[in-house]
Protein backbone atom coordinates (compact mmCIF):
# COMPACT_ATOMS: atom_id res chain seq x y z
CA UNK A 1 0.00 0.00 0.00
CA UNK A 2 1.21 3.40 -0.67
CA UNK A 3 1.75 5.81 2.42
CA UNK A 4 -1.07 7.69 3.87
CA UNK A 5 -0.58 11.25 3.76
CA UNK A 6 -0.82 12.36 7.31
CA UNK A 7 -3.16 15.65 7.97
CA UNK A 8 -0.17 17.77 8.71
CA UNK A 9 1.08 16.85 5.18
CA UNK A 10 -2.19 17.64 3.86
CA UNK A 11 -2.90 20.81 5.77
CA UNK A 12 1.20 22.11 4.58
CA UNK A 13 0.32 21.80 1.14
CA UNK A 14 -2.63 23.84 1.63
CA UNK A 15 -0.90 26.33 2.56
CA UNK A 16 1.53 25.98 0.73
CA UNK A 17 -0.54 26.92 -1.85
CA UNK A 18 -2.24 29.86 -0.65
CA UNK A 19 1.52 31.46 -0.33
CA UNK A 20 2.75 30.74 -3.95
CA UNK A 21 -0.50 32.46 -5.23
CA UNK A 22 0.11 35.34 -3.02
CA UNK A 23 3.89 35.96 -3.10
CA UNK A 24 5.00 33.44 -5.89
CA UNK A 25 8.20 34.56 -6.10
CA UNK A 26 8.42 32.99 -2.18
CA UNK A 27 8.32 29.80 -1.82
CA UNK A 28 8.29 29.82 1.93
CA UNK A 29 7.54 27.74 4.24
CA UNK A 30 4.17 27.93 6.13
CA UNK A 31 6.19 26.86 9.17
CA UNK A 32 3.04 24.71 10.66
CA UNK A 33 3.37 22.79 14.05
CA UNK A 34 0.64 21.58 16.75
CA UNK A 35 -1.18 24.11 18.54
CA UNK A 36 -3.27 24.97 21.62
CA UNK A 37 -5.31 27.53 20.31
CA UNK A 38 -6.35 25.76 17.39
CA UNK A 39 -5.56 22.37 15.61
CA UNK A 40 -2.40 23.91 13.51
CA UNK A 41 -0.75 27.43 14.04
CA UNK A 42 1.01 28.88 10.66
CA UNK A 43 4.51 31.55 12.12
CA UNK A 44 5.93 31.19 8.80
CA UNK A 45 4.14 34.76 7.47
CA UNK A 46 6.04 36.64 9.65
CA UNK A 47 9.88 36.02 7.92
CA UNK A 48 7.85 36.60 4.42
CA UNK A 49 6.60 39.71 5.62
CA UNK A 50 9.57 41.22 6.61
CA UNK A 51 11.60 39.56 3.47
CA UNK A 52 8.76 41.36 1.60
CA UNK A 53 8.59 44.69 3.85
CA UNK A 54 5.50 43.90 3.79
CA UNK A 55 2.81 44.30 6.95
CA UNK A 56 2.86 40.80 8.33
CA UNK A 57 -1.35 41.11 9.46
CA UNK A 58 -2.06 42.19 6.16
CA UNK A 59 -0.07 39.70 4.26
CA UNK A 60 -1.37 37.17 6.56
CA UNK A 61 -5.14 38.54 5.77
CA UNK A 62 -4.05 37.80 1.87
CA UNK A 63 -3.09 34.39 2.12
CA UNK A 64 -6.12 33.45 3.62
CA UNK A 65 -8.03 34.67 1.06
CA UNK A 66 -7.04 31.92 -1.25
CA UNK A 67 -6.93 29.17 1.23
CA UNK A 68 -9.38 26.43 -0.08
CA UNK A 69 -11.61 25.78 2.36
CA UNK A 70 -13.76 22.55 2.59
CA UNK A 71 -12.79 18.86 2.90
CA UNK A 72 -9.25 19.28 4.81
CA UNK A 73 -9.52 23.12 6.38
CA UNK A 74 -12.77 24.09 8.02
CA UNK A 75 -11.42 27.50 9.34
CA UNK A 76 -8.75 29.72 9.53
CA UNK A 77 -8.08 33.09 11.07
CA UNK A 78 -5.57 35.67 11.61
CA UNK A 79 -4.25 36.04 14.79
CA UNK A 80 -1.65 38.42 16.85
CA UNK A 81 0.93 39.89 14.72
CA UNK A 82 0.27 37.28 11.57
CA UNK A 83 -0.06 33.94 12.85
CA UNK A 84 -2.54 31.64 11.45
CA UNK A 85 -4.39 29.44 13.55
CA UNK A 86 -5.96 26.50 11.14
CA UNK A 87 -8.92 23.88 12.40
CA UNK A 88 -9.17 20.89 10.53
CA UNK A 89 -12.50 19.41 9.67
CA UNK A 90 -14.20 16.28 11.49
CA UNK A 91 -14.61 14.33 8.47
CA UNK A 92 -10.52 14.67 7.31
CA UNK A 93 -9.38 13.34 10.61
CA UNK A 94 -12.02 9.97 10.44
CA UNK A 95 -10.87 9.73 6.52
CA UNK A 96 -7.22 9.84 7.14
CA UNK A 97 -7.35 7.06 10.11
CA UNK A 98 -9.60 5.49 7.77
CA UNK A 99 -6.92 5.20 5.46
CA UNK A 100 -4.63 4.09 8.25
CA UNK A 101 -6.22 1.35 9.42
CA UNK A 102 -7.11 0.13 5.81
CA UNK A 103 -3.20 -0.50 5.59
CA UNK A 104 -3.22 -4.56 4.90
CA UNK A 105 0.43 -4.47 5.49
CA UNK A 106 -0.56 -3.07 9.18
CA UNK A 107 2.24 -0.36 8.76
CA UNK A 108 -0.28 1.98 9.61
CA UNK A 109 0.22 4.34 6.67
CA UNK A 110 3.80 4.82 7.82
CA UNK A 111 6.17 5.21 4.39
CA UNK A 112 9.72 3.78 3.70
CA UNK A 113 12.67 6.41 3.66
CA UNK A 114 13.10 7.88 0.30
CA UNK A 115 16.77 6.36 -0.11
CA UNK A 116 17.51 3.78 1.99
CA UNK A 117 20.79 2.34 2.64
CA UNK A 118 22.75 -0.23 4.56
CA UNK A 119 23.54 0.68 8.36
CA UNK A 120 26.17 -1.48 10.44
CA UNK A 121 25.27 -1.09 14.09
CA UNK A 122 27.55 -2.39 16.58
CA UNK A 123 25.81 -2.79 20.17
CA UNK A 124 25.51 -4.62 22.72
CA UNK A 125 28.94 -5.89 23.41
CA UNK A 126 29.49 -8.13 26.45
CA UNK A 127 32.66 -9.60 27.82
CA UNK A 128 33.49 -12.74 27.06
CA UNK A 129 34.57 -14.67 30.86
CA UNK A 130 32.87 -11.72 32.54
CA UNK A 131 29.36 -11.53 33.88
CA UNK A 132 27.07 -8.92 32.07
CA UNK A 133 26.20 -5.68 34.55
CA UNK A 134 23.85 -2.69 34.39
CA UNK A 135 26.24 -1.08 32.12
CA UNK A 136 25.55 -3.30 29.20
CA UNK A 137 21.96 -2.40 29.59
CA UNK A 138 21.51 0.66 28.17
CA UNK A 139 23.92 -0.35 24.57
CA UNK A 140 21.72 -3.99 24.41
CA UNK A 141 18.40 -1.93 24.83
CA UNK A 142 18.96 1.24 22.62
CA UNK A 143 20.95 -0.52 20.14
CA UNK A 144 17.77 -3.33 19.66
CA UNK A 145 15.52 -0.39 19.48
CA UNK A 146 17.50 1.71 16.58
CA UNK A 147 17.50 -1.82 14.59
CA UNK A 148 13.96 -1.86 14.84
CA UNK A 149 13.20 1.18 13.92
CA UNK A 150 15.53 1.34 10.96
CA UNK A 151 14.68 -2.17 9.46
CA UNK A 152 10.74 -0.40 10.15
CA UNK A 153 11.44 2.00 7.59
CA UNK A 154 13.27 0.36 5.00
CA UNK A 155 17.03 0.43 5.60
CA UNK A 156 19.07 -2.98 5.47
CA UNK A 157 20.63 -3.62 8.89
CA UNK A 158 23.54 -5.05 9.77
CA UNK A 159 23.80 -5.99 13.31
CA UNK A 160 27.13 -6.21 15.00
CA UNK A 161 28.42 -7.80 18.50
CA UNK A 162 31.92 -6.86 19.52
CA UNK A 163 32.49 -9.04 21.97
CA UNK A 164 35.30 -8.33 23.97
CA UNK A 165 37.46 -11.61 23.12
CA UNK A 166 40.63 -11.11 22.42
CA UNK A 167 44.23 -9.45 24.93
CA UNK A 168 46.07 -9.49 27.38
CA UNK A 169 43.04 -10.75 29.63
CA UNK A 170 42.78 -13.96 28.36
CA UNK A 171 46.45 -15.09 28.00
CA UNK A 172 46.22 -14.41 32.13
CA UNK A 173 43.17 -16.30 32.17
CA UNK A 174 44.21 -19.67 30.67
CA UNK A 175 47.71 -19.33 32.30
CA UNK A 176 45.93 -19.35 35.57
CA UNK A 177 43.92 -22.15 34.61
CA UNK A 178 47.28 -23.66 33.23
CA UNK A 179 48.53 -23.63 37.06
CA UNK A 180 45.38 -24.05 39.06
CA UNK A 181 43.37 -27.16 36.96
CA UNK A 182 41.55 -27.88 39.85
CA UNK A 183 39.52 -24.70 40.51
CA UNK A 184 38.09 -25.14 37.11
CA UNK A 185 37.53 -28.99 38.28
CA UNK A 186 35.09 -28.42 40.23
CA UNK A 187 33.79 -25.28 39.69
CA UNK A 188 32.71 -25.35 35.71
CA UNK A 189 32.91 -28.30 34.48
CA UNK A 190 29.35 -29.73 34.10
CA UNK A 191 27.38 -26.61 34.47
CA UNK A 192 26.82 -23.54 31.47
CA UNK A 193 24.74 -20.32 31.50
CA UNK A 194 24.56 -18.35 34.14
CA UNK A 195 25.92 -20.65 36.74
CA UNK A 196 29.42 -21.17 34.77
CA UNK A 197 29.55 -17.51 33.86
CA UNK A 198 29.32 -17.17 37.51
CA UNK A 199 32.23 -19.48 37.95
CA UNK A 200 34.35 -17.77 35.02
CA UNK A 201 33.81 -14.90 36.49
CA UNK A 202 35.37 -15.79 39.56
CA UNK A 203 38.40 -17.28 38.37
CA UNK A 204 38.78 -13.83 36.19
CA UNK A 205 38.87 -12.18 39.63
CA UNK A 206 41.16 -14.67 41.42
CA UNK A 207 43.48 -14.42 37.98
CA UNK A 208 43.77 -10.39 37.90
CA UNK A 209 44.26 -10.45 41.47
CA UNK A 210 47.65 -12.89 40.64
CA UNK A 211 48.27 -10.71 37.97
CA UNK A 212 48.30 -7.32 39.67
CA UNK A 213 50.59 -8.66 42.19
CA UNK A 214 53.03 -11.69 40.77
CA UNK A 215 55.32 -9.92 38.67
CA UNK A 216 56.41 -13.38 37.80
CA UNK A 217 53.07 -14.62 36.85
CA UNK A 218 52.28 -11.28 34.83
CA UNK A 219 55.77 -12.28 32.67
CA UNK A 220 54.11 -15.65 31.94
CA UNK A 221 50.91 -14.73 31.37
CA UNK A 222 52.07 -12.32 28.82
CA UNK A 223 53.69 -15.28 27.06
CA UNK A 224 50.67 -16.65 27.26
CA UNK A 225 49.02 -13.99 25.09
CA UNK A 226 51.58 -14.05 22.31
CA UNK A 227 50.87 -17.60 22.33
CA UNK A 228 47.34 -16.86 21.87
CA UNK A 229 48.30 -14.62 18.77
CA UNK A 230 50.71 -17.00 17.05
CA UNK A 231 47.43 -19.61 17.26
CA UNK A 232 48.88 -21.91 19.75
CA UNK A 233 46.71 -25.04 19.33
CA UNK A 234 46.42 -25.72 23.16
CA UNK A 235 46.36 -22.19 23.69
CA UNK A 236 43.10 -21.75 21.58
CA UNK A 237 41.47 -24.70 22.37
CA UNK A 238 41.02 -23.37 26.08
CA UNK A 239 40.25 -19.82 24.42
CA UNK A 240 37.41 -21.33 22.49
CA UNK A 241 36.18 -23.22 25.56
CA UNK A 242 35.73 -19.81 27.17
CA UNK A 243 33.99 -17.83 23.99
CA UNK A 244 31.76 -21.01 23.94
CA UNK A 245 30.41 -20.80 27.17
CA UNK A 246 30.27 -16.91 27.25
CA UNK A 247 28.13 -17.15 24.42
CA UNK A 248 26.07 -19.66 25.75
CA UNK A 249 24.97 -17.11 28.72
CA UNK A 250 25.22 -14.03 26.32
CA UNK A 251 22.30 -15.95 24.83
CA UNK A 252 20.25 -16.57 28.03
CA UNK A 253 20.50 -13.21 29.21
CA UNK A 254 19.26 -11.09 25.78
CA UNK A 255 16.54 -14.29 25.57
CA UNK A 256 15.27 -12.97 28.95
CA UNK A 257 15.80 -9.74 27.55
CA UNK A 258 13.41 -10.67 24.77
CA UNK A 259 15.57 -9.68 22.46
CA UNK A 260 16.71 -11.80 19.39
CA UNK A 261 20.80 -11.98 18.65
CA UNK A 262 22.21 -14.76 16.30
CA UNK A 263 25.30 -16.13 16.31
CA UNK A 264 26.38 -14.44 12.99
CA UNK A 265 26.08 -11.13 14.56
CA UNK A 266 28.56 -11.70 16.98
CA UNK A 267 31.97 -10.78 15.27
CA UNK A 268 34.20 -9.99 18.63
CA UNK A 269 37.66 -8.15 18.86
CA UNK A 270 39.48 -11.55 17.55
CA UNK A 271 37.32 -11.14 14.48
CA UNK A 272 39.78 -8.67 12.86
CA UNK A 273 42.67 -10.11 14.43
CA UNK A 274 44.22 -11.00 10.54
CA UNK A 275 43.36 -7.27 9.21
CA UNK A 276 45.78 -5.24 11.94
CA UNK A 277 48.76 -5.95 10.63
CA UNK A 278 47.78 -4.82 6.98
CA UNK A 279 45.69 -2.05 8.58
CA UNK A 280 48.85 -0.51 10.27
CA UNK A 281 50.48 -1.12 7.25
CA UNK A 282 48.20 0.99 5.24
CA UNK A 283 48.20 3.70 7.92
CA UNK A 284 51.58 4.11 7.87
CA UNK A 285 51.90 4.44 4.01
CA UNK A 286 50.02 7.04 4.01
CA UNK A 287 51.11 9.45 6.04
CA UNK A 288 48.26 9.12 8.09
CA UNK A 289 50.08 7.35 11.66
CA UNK A 290 53.66 8.29 12.12
CA UNK A 291 56.29 5.97 14.56
CA UNK A 292 56.38 7.58 18.07
CA UNK A 293 58.93 5.88 20.59
CA UNK A 294 58.93 2.69 18.94
CA UNK A 295 54.60 3.10 18.79
CA UNK A 296 52.64 3.85 15.95
CA UNK A 297 50.54 6.66 16.57
CA UNK A 298 47.75 9.23 15.10
CA UNK A 299 48.45 13.40 16.72
CA UNK A 300 45.60 15.17 16.27
CA UNK A 301 45.89 19.00 16.67
CA UNK A 302 42.39 19.62 18.66
CA UNK A 303 42.79 17.27 21.23
CA UNK A 304 44.75 17.53 24.09
CA UNK A 305 45.62 15.92 27.60
CA UNK A 306 45.28 17.69 30.81
CA UNK A 307 48.63 18.63 30.78
CA UNK A 308 48.21 20.45 27.51
CA UNK A 309 49.76 18.31 25.15
CA UNK A 310 48.57 16.35 22.33
CA UNK A 311 47.09 12.60 23.28
CA UNK A 312 47.39 10.39 20.69
CA UNK A 313 45.96 7.39 19.31
CA UNK A 314 48.21 4.83 19.27
CA UNK A 315 47.26 2.15 17.10
CA UNK A 316 50.54 -0.39 17.49
CA UNK A 317 52.71 -0.83 21.23
CA UNK A 318 56.37 -0.32 21.10
CA UNK A 319 56.50 -3.83 21.87
CA UNK A 320 54.04 -4.74 19.04
CA UNK A 321 50.84 -5.46 20.61
CA UNK A 322 47.85 -4.07 19.13
CA UNK A 323 45.46 -1.97 21.12
CA UNK A 324 41.51 -0.88 20.62
CA UNK A 325 42.26 1.13 18.11
CA UNK A 326 44.22 -1.02 15.45
CA UNK A 327 40.69 -3.50 15.67
CA UNK A 328 38.44 -1.16 15.99
CA UNK A 329 39.87 0.96 12.67
CA UNK A 330 40.03 -2.76 11.48
CA UNK A 331 36.63 -3.01 12.15
CA UNK A 332 35.80 0.28 10.13
CA UNK A 333 37.44 -1.25 7.07
CA UNK A 334 35.40 -4.57 7.21
CA UNK A 335 32.28 -2.42 7.51
CA UNK A 336 33.29 0.13 4.54
CA UNK A 337 34.84 -2.18 1.90
CA UNK A 338 33.64 -5.91 2.92
CA UNK A 339 30.04 -5.01 4.14
CA UNK A 340 29.36 -1.79 2.04
CA UNK A 341 27.95 0.19 5.03
CA UNK A 342 26.54 3.69 4.59
CA UNK A 343 26.58 4.65 7.85
CA UNK A 344 27.88 2.67 10.78
CA UNK A 345 26.56 3.10 14.20
CA UNK A 346 28.26 2.63 17.79
CA UNK A 347 26.13 2.57 20.57
CA UNK A 348 28.82 2.58 22.88
CA UNK A 349 29.36 4.63 26.49
CA UNK A 350 29.60 8.45 26.61
CA UNK A 351 32.94 7.78 28.75
CA UNK A 352 34.70 6.55 24.99
CA UNK A 353 33.59 9.79 23.06
CA UNK A 354 37.27 10.52 23.08
CA UNK A 355 38.45 7.00 21.37
CA UNK A 356 35.84 7.07 18.58
CA UNK A 357 36.37 11.00 17.99
CA UNK A 358 40.57 10.07 17.57
CA UNK A 359 38.97 6.84 15.48
CA UNK A 360 36.50 8.38 13.53
CA UNK A 361 39.12 11.01 12.19
CA UNK A 362 41.56 8.63 11.47
CA UNK A 363 39.73 6.58 9.54
CA UNK A 364 38.72 9.94 7.59
CA UNK A 365 42.04 10.71 7.33
CA UNK A 366 42.76 7.43 5.68
CA UNK A 367 39.84 8.05 3.30
CA UNK A 368 38.04 5.01 4.85
CA UNK A 369 35.19 7.22 5.86
CA UNK A 370 34.06 10.32 3.92
CA UNK A 371 31.15 11.90 1.97
CA UNK A 372 29.69 8.84 1.32
CA UNK A 373 30.05 6.42 4.76
CA UNK A 374 29.44 8.23 7.77
CA UNK A 375 30.54 6.95 11.60
CA UNK A 376 28.49 8.15 14.20
CA UNK A 377 28.16 7.32 17.96
CA UNK A 378 24.94 6.93 19.79
CA UNK A 379 26.47 8.10 23.06
CA UNK A 380 24.46 6.96 26.46
CA UNK A 381 24.94 8.06 30.03
CA UNK A 382 25.15 6.25 33.04
CA UNK A 383 22.46 3.99 34.85
CA UNK A 384 22.24 5.88 38.35
CA UNK A 385 20.57 4.36 41.79
CA UNK A 386 18.10 6.10 43.86
CA UNK A 387 20.37 8.41 44.91
CA UNK A 388 21.71 9.55 42.05
CA UNK A 389 25.39 7.82 42.15
CA UNK A 390 26.26 5.20 39.69
CA UNK A 391 24.11 1.90 40.13
CA UNK A 392 26.21 -0.41 42.47
CA UNK A 393 25.57 -3.09 45.42
CA UNK A 394 25.20 -2.35 48.87
CA UNK A 395 28.62 -3.83 48.66
CA UNK A 396 30.01 -1.53 46.06
CA UNK A 397 30.08 -3.77 43.96
CA UNK A 398 28.61 -3.46 40.30
CA UNK A 399 25.14 -4.83 39.75
CA UNK A 400 24.74 -8.10 37.86
CA UNK A 401 22.28 -7.78 35.29
CA UNK A 402 20.46 -10.47 35.67
CA UNK A 403 19.90 -10.19 39.18
CA UNK A 404 18.25 -7.01 37.74
CA UNK A 405 16.10 -8.46 35.14
CA UNK A 406 14.98 -11.33 37.78
CA UNK A 407 13.99 -8.47 40.15
CA UNK A 408 12.30 -6.73 37.68
CA UNK A 409 10.35 -9.55 36.85
CA UNK A 410 9.53 -10.19 40.14
CA UNK A 411 7.99 -6.94 41.00
CA UNK A 412 5.79 -6.94 37.69
CA UNK A 413 4.34 -10.10 38.58
CA UNK A 414 3.56 -8.97 41.94
CA UNK A 415 1.41 -5.93 40.23
CA UNK A 416 -0.23 -8.33 37.81
CA UNK A 417 -1.38 -10.71 40.39
CA UNK A 418 -2.79 -7.75 42.16
CA UNK A 419 -4.71 -6.88 38.79
CA UNK A 420 -5.32 -10.25 37.24
CA UNK A 421 -9.15 -11.47 37.27
CA UNK A 422 -9.03 -14.05 35.25
CA UNK A 423 -5.53 -15.32 34.55
CA UNK A 424 -3.93 -18.25 35.69
CA UNK A 425 -0.31 -18.86 37.93
CA UNK A 426 1.26 -19.72 34.29
CA UNK A 427 -0.49 -16.58 32.39
CA UNK A 428 0.42 -14.63 35.48
CA UNK A 429 4.31 -15.25 35.09
CA UNK A 430 4.48 -15.13 31.49
CA UNK A 431 2.45 -11.48 31.92
CA UNK A 432 4.97 -11.03 35.30
CA UNK A 433 8.32 -11.12 31.93
CA UNK A 434 6.37 -9.24 29.86
CA UNK A 435 5.67 -6.13 31.85
CA UNK A 436 9.13 -6.38 34.18
CA UNK A 437 11.07 -6.58 30.67
CA UNK A 438 9.34 -3.63 29.35
CA UNK A 439 9.41 -1.77 32.44
CA UNK A 440 13.43 -1.83 32.52
CA UNK A 441 13.17 -0.75 28.70
CA UNK A 442 11.02 1.76 28.46
CA UNK A 443 12.76 3.75 31.52
CA UNK A 444 15.53 3.42 29.15
CA UNK A 445 14.22 4.21 26.42
CA UNK A 446 12.03 7.28 27.47
CA UNK A 447 15.02 8.98 28.57
CA UNK A 448 17.21 10.81 25.61
CA UNK A 449 19.97 8.25 25.42
CA UNK A 450 23.26 11.25 26.37
CA UNK A 451 21.29 12.07 29.62
CA UNK A 452 21.80 9.91 32.87
CA UNK A 453 18.71 8.30 34.28
CA UNK A 454 17.89 6.67 37.68
CA UNK A 455 17.20 3.21 38.03
CA UNK A 456 14.16 3.09 40.17
CA UNK A 457 12.02 -0.43 39.81
CA UNK A 458 9.28 1.20 41.89
CA UNK A 459 8.52 3.84 39.37
CA UNK A 460 9.33 1.54 36.62
CA UNK A 461 6.20 -0.73 37.61
CA UNK A 462 3.89 1.81 38.51
CA UNK A 463 0.50 2.06 36.75
CA UNK A 464 0.37 5.78 37.04
CA UNK A 465 3.15 8.10 35.34
CA UNK A 466 5.23 7.46 32.03
CA UNK A 467 5.84 3.93 32.63
CA UNK A 468 5.50 0.70 29.99
CA UNK A 469 3.19 -0.30 32.46
CA UNK A 470 0.72 2.18 31.70
CA UNK A 471 1.05 2.09 27.92
CA UNK A 472 0.70 -1.59 28.21
CA UNK A 473 -2.75 -1.11 30.71
CA UNK A 474 -4.49 1.42 27.93
CA UNK A 475 -4.05 -1.55 24.73
CA UNK A 476 -5.12 -4.27 27.52
CA UNK A 477 -8.37 -2.01 28.49
CA UNK A 478 -9.10 -1.51 24.78
CA UNK A 479 -8.73 -5.34 23.67
CA UNK A 480 -11.04 -6.03 26.33
CA UNK A 481 -13.62 -3.64 25.18
CA UNK A 482 -13.28 -4.67 21.40
CA UNK A 483 -13.88 -8.22 23.15
CA UNK A 484 -16.96 -7.03 25.37
CA UNK A 485 -18.27 -5.36 21.80
CA UNK A 486 -19.18 -9.19 20.77
CA UNK A 487 -20.51 -8.70 17.15
CA UNK A 488 -20.17 -4.90 16.43
CA UNK A 489 -17.64 -4.30 14.37
CA UNK A 490 -15.35 -0.94 14.39
CA UNK A 491 -16.04 1.25 11.48
CA UNK A 492 -15.35 4.61 10.74
CA UNK A 493 -18.07 6.92 10.14
CA UNK A 494 -16.66 10.64 8.31
CA UNK A 495 -20.14 11.89 8.77
CA UNK A 496 -20.15 12.03 12.14
CA UNK A 497 -19.44 15.34 14.36
CA UNK A 498 -16.20 14.72 16.91
CA UNK A 499 -16.05 15.62 20.41
CA UNK A 500 -12.76 17.16 21.59
CA UNK A 501 -11.38 14.26 23.49
CA UNK A 502 -11.74 12.07 20.40
CA UNK A 503 -10.42 14.73 17.88
CA UNK A 504 -7.12 15.06 20.04
CA UNK A 505 -6.54 11.49 19.87
CA UNK A 506 -7.72 11.27 15.94
CA UNK A 507 -4.89 14.05 15.34
CA UNK A 508 -2.70 12.48 17.34
CA UNK A 509 -2.91 9.04 16.14
CA UNK A 510 -2.68 10.56 12.47
CA UNK A 511 1.32 12.41 13.98
CA UNK A 512 2.69 8.39 14.02
CA UNK A 513 4.32 8.00 10.95
CA UNK A 514 6.13 11.78 11.04
CA UNK A 515 7.13 10.28 14.77
CA UNK A 516 8.45 6.97 13.33
CA UNK A 517 10.77 8.58 10.90
CA UNK A 518 11.89 11.24 12.73
CA UNK A 519 12.89 8.66 16.09
CA UNK A 520 14.56 6.66 12.93
CA UNK A 521 16.41 9.39 11.75
CA UNK A 522 18.04 11.08 14.82
CA UNK A 523 18.44 7.49 16.45
CA UNK A 524 16.17 8.57 18.88
CA UNK A 525 13.79 5.96 20.88
CA UNK A 526 12.95 8.34 23.43
CA UNK A 527 10.75 10.55 20.98
CA UNK A 528 8.90 7.15 20.34
CA UNK A 529 8.32 6.74 23.57
CA UNK A 530 7.32 10.30 24.56
CA UNK A 531 4.62 10.31 21.22
CA UNK A 532 3.15 6.70 22.56
CA UNK A 533 3.01 8.09 26.44
CA UNK A 534 1.20 11.08 25.26
CA UNK A 535 -1.31 8.38 22.80
CA UNK A 536 -1.83 6.75 25.85
CA UNK A 537 -2.54 9.82 28.09
CA UNK A 538 -5.16 11.07 25.34
CA UNK A 539 -7.08 7.84 24.85
CA UNK A 540 -7.59 7.94 28.58
CA UNK A 541 -9.05 11.21 28.46
CA UNK A 542 -11.13 9.71 25.60
CA UNK A 543 -12.22 6.81 27.38
CA UNK A 544 -13.30 9.02 30.43
CA UNK A 545 -15.28 11.22 28.61
CA UNK A 546 -16.51 9.20 25.65
CA UNK A 547 -18.49 6.06 26.59
CA UNK A 548 -18.18 3.82 23.81
CA UNK A 549 -20.34 0.99 23.99
CA UNK A 550 -23.09 2.70 25.26
CA UNK A 551 -22.57 5.83 22.56
CA UNK A 552 -25.81 7.32 21.80
CA UNK A 553 -26.08 5.98 18.35
CA UNK A 554 -25.05 2.81 16.58
CA UNK A 555 -22.67 4.40 14.29
CA UNK A 556 -21.22 6.22 17.14
CA UNK A 557 -20.37 2.89 18.73
CA UNK A 558 -18.87 2.12 15.92
CA UNK A 559 -16.66 5.37 15.34
CA UNK A 560 -15.67 4.86 18.70
CA UNK A 561 -14.93 1.50 18.18
CA UNK A 562 -12.87 2.42 15.43
CA UNK A 563 -10.58 5.05 17.26
CA UNK A 564 -10.31 2.30 20.46
CA UNK A 565 -9.01 -0.07 17.40
CA UNK A 566 -6.60 2.60 15.73
CA UNK A 567 -4.83 3.48 18.79
CA UNK A 568 -4.83 0.07 20.28
CA UNK A 569 -2.51 -1.07 16.97
CA UNK A 570 -0.68 2.30 17.23
CA UNK A 571 0.29 1.03 20.55
CA UNK A 572 1.06 -2.11 19.80
CA UNK A 573 3.39 -1.38 16.28
CA UNK A 574 4.80 1.41 18.50
CA UNK A 575 5.94 -0.51 21.54
CA UNK A 576 7.18 -3.49 19.29
CA UNK A 577 9.90 -0.89 17.78
CA UNK A 578 10.83 -0.45 21.01
CA UNK A 579 10.79 -4.06 21.79
CA UNK A 580 8.25 -3.82 24.20
CA UNK A 581 4.99 -7.07 24.23
CA UNK A 582 1.53 -5.29 24.29
CA UNK A 583 -0.29 -8.19 26.29
CA UNK A 584 -4.08 -8.62 24.93
CA UNK A 585 -5.13 -9.50 28.93
CA UNK A 586 -3.53 -7.44 32.43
Amino acid sequence: MASVTSLTASVHQHLANALSATLPEAGADPLLRRSDRADYQANGILALAKKAKANPRELATRVVSHVVTGDVIEDIEVSGPGFLNITVTDKAITENLAARAADPEGRLGVPFAETPGTTVIDYAQPNVAKEMHVGHLRSAVIGDSVVKLLEFTGETVIRRHHIGDWGTQFGMLIQYLDEHPHELDHKAAEVSGEEAMSNLDRLYKAARKLFDSDEEFKTRARRRVVDLQAGDPRTLQMWQKFVDESKIYFFSVFEKLDMEIGDPDIVGESGYNDMLEETCRLLEESGVAVRSEGALCVFFDDIKGPDGNPVPLIVQKSDGGYGYAATDLSAIRDRVFGLKANSIIYVVDARQSLHFKMVFETARRAGWLNGDVTAYQLAFGTVLGKDGKPFKTREGETVRLVDLLDEAIERASAVVREKAQDLSEEEIAERGAQVGIGAVKYADLSTSANRDYKFDLDQMVSLNGDTSVYLQYAYARIQSILRKAGEVRPAAHPELALTDAERALGLHVDQFAETVAEAAAEYAPHKLAAYLYQLASLYTSFYDKCPVLKAETPEQVENRLFLCDVTARTLHVGMDLMGIRTPERL
